[in-house]
């Protein structure tokens, strides 16, 4: 009933940038706050950055200075600039949300994952 589809990952250079889209749709009554995630393999999943309806923003310390992100509230989509990006930055980033929805006439919240983006930084 609702869906986050992520596009913009790829193969860059160290120090270059990539921009992550997520789009959520389906469903929707209120989204309260969108981000990122990323996992590599043998790690647990890890927060990037979020962002609030309100526009507070949260950043994980390895991307502050590096990455902003932000929400387009009127399209249901958020982005992610990653800018001097690194090999360690490497990952599968994953879009997240809490959403409100009418279900049965109950508003309920729950969280969405979108299917993952690849971003590899690699010269």
């Amino acid at each position: 009933q609702v869906q986050l589809v992520e596009s913009g990952g790829g193969l860059v250079q160290p120090g270059g940038s990539l921009r992550l889209s997520c789009a959520a749709s389906g469903n929707i009554f209120r989204i309260n706050a969108m981000g990122w995630y990323r996992q590599t393999p043998g790690k647990q999943r890890e927060l990037v950055a979020t962002v609030t309806s309100g526009g507070a923003t949260n950043y994980a310390d390895s991307v502050k200075g590096r990455f902003s992100i932000s929400e387009d509230n009127a399209k249901n989509t958020v982005t992610l600039q990653m800018d001097s990006l690194k090999p360690e930055d490497t990952a599968v980033y994953y879009c997240n949300a809490e959403i409100d929805r009418w279900e049965r006439l109950r508003l309920r919240s729950d969280e969405y994952w979108g299917q993952g983006t690849q971003v590899t930084v690699s010269s």
